[in-house]
């Protein structure tokens, strides 16, 4: 398992994390497998979107705080209560398959690492499985 480290820079952002997993995967030289991306943070997820497109990320934060907004009613004293809840929807790991040594991704895939409480250093781990 290798742990990576990141540094967001806002309260909310997604971060593509694709070559640094892919990366990762390279030094395994695993030929055929899967490859687990996993955050280990309450306030911080994972998840597999469009790259292409710069605004599909900020279209996702826009409309997670118009459903989950940072003031609401929430009880928990912290503050952060929409940061654990859109944590909760968007999860905690991937799981990605490896073929050939690379990220079996599609066309506009990208991994990215979702701050939801930033700005803060972070970590995530990567483990690759061989399947052969």
């Amino acid at each position: 398992m290798k742990q990576l480290s990141i540094r967001t820079n806002s309260r909310f952002e997604m971060i593509d994390i694709t070559r640094a997993v892919a990366d990762a995967v390279k030094e395994e030289n695993v030929v055929s497998g899967i490859c687990y991306v996993f955050v280990p943070h309450t306030t911080a997820a994972v998840t597999i979107n469009e790259n292409a497109d710069p605004d599909v990320p900020r279209d996702i934060i826009m409309e997670l705080d118009k459903v989950i907004p940072f003031h609401d009613n929430y009880r928990h004293m912290e503050g952060n209560s929409a940061a654990h809840i859109k944590t909760s929807l968007i999860g905690s790991s991937e799981a990605v398959f490896v073929e050939n040594g690379n990220l079996v991704l599609g066309t506009w895939q990208s991994l990215f690492f979702c701050e939801f409480d930033g700005p803060r250093t972070r970590k995530y781990m990567v483990k690759v499985i061989a399947t052969d």
